[in-house]
């Protein structure tokens, strides 16, 4: 999923997309307000077709990254996807900023090859503003547990600075351990329940398990009765797995209650089709009431990132 591209971490200038109650230019009016947690800002290698979608086998339209990202905003107004929590190359997250400085909310990550960052900078880019979210973690595929010591002074830093953090959980692309990036890939290490010990240091850090924790649904659902300040997004899974697998995850944690806990995501990567397919993974669930679909699509993100508060 996360191994299309290079990954690097967000720190670098990027500009400042700040204000959640700006005003909204060219949305259907038709559809309510939407939240996505979980949106890449992705480069393509120009001139050559991109990865071919996992669920339609076919390749995105988008030959270049002006056209992934043009489409993938054009997605996000289709939707009336108010605002998008966006990591990617600072380079690439600054363009789409600039050109939808009203939707983009700037993330920061660690991928599988970049060293951890430097403190100082990152506190500085917080506390500019430009990075306002930390994530998405992907520290399965460096082989990392969440609770690495390693981990700590940015999980203090985040504490201190009230910036919510995602963590990357559940699995990876099939054959992930034997690719060069990442060797010491493992599925254990994607089991939610080993950001335990993070909360019990951290008890006021906000985290997110990015990917629900799929396929870990008692993990997820042990983590989620005990620290009432995790959520999780269901991002990939909401449209990259069998829908009736997806359903079914979906409606054990609604049915263990945690419906004001969930979050939604697409996790676009280079096929923003993959958007509108995340939006109906969500909307076919039939046993989801009106209210429900609208806490997972808005209103529990706006409570999770306080929004409200700003």
């Amino acid at each position: 999923m996360q191994r299309l591209i290079a990954l690097v971490f967000l720190l670098l200038a990027a500009p400042i997309c700040l204000d959640p109650a700006a005003a909204q230019t060219g949305i259907d009016s038709r559809r309510p307000p939407i939240i996505d947690m979980h949106l890449h800002a992705y480069r393509l290698d120009d001139g050559k077709p991109p990865a071919v979608n996992p669920v339609t086998g076919r390749p995105s339209a988008a030959r270049t990254s002006a056209e992934l990202r043009d489409m993938t905003l054009a997605e996000l107004e289709r939707y009336n996807i108010v605002k998008a929590v966006t990591s990617g190359p600072p380079e690439t997250v600054g363009q789409w900023c600039e050109a939808a400085p009203d939707r983009i909310i700037i993330s920061a990550w660690v991928d599988e090859a970049s060293p951890l960052p430097d403190l100082a900078r990152l506190r500085a880019e917080m506390q500019a503003g430009r990075v306002q979210v930390l994530g998405e973690l992907i520290l399965q595929m460096r082989g990392m547990a969440p609770s690495d010591p390693r981990l700590e002074p940015y999980y203090a830093l985040a504490e201190e600075m009230d910036i919510p953090v995602g963590i990357h959980t559940g699995v990876g692309p099939q054959g992930t351990p034997y690719e060069p990036c990442c060797p010491n890939f493992r599925v254990t290490l994607g089991n939610p329940t080993l950001v335990e010990e993070v909360l019990i240091r951290h008890p006021r850090l906000r985290i997110y398990l990015m990917h629900g924790g799929w396929p870990y649904v008692q993990e997820t659902k042990a983590i989620l009765s005990v620290y009432p300040q995790v959520y999780v997004d269901l991002a990939t899974i909401n449209w990259i797995i069998p829908r009736e697998e997806f359903h079914s995850y979906l409606r054990e944690l609604v049915r263990a209650g945690f419906g004001k806990r969930l979050l939604f995501g697409s996790d676009q990567m280079v096929w923003p089709e993959a958007i509108g397919m995340a939006v109906e993974g969500i909307e076919s669930a039939t046993f989801l009431t009106e209210e429900e679909k609208r806490d997972i699509f808005y209103n529990n993100a706006v409570r999770f990132l306080r929004l409200e508060e700003k």
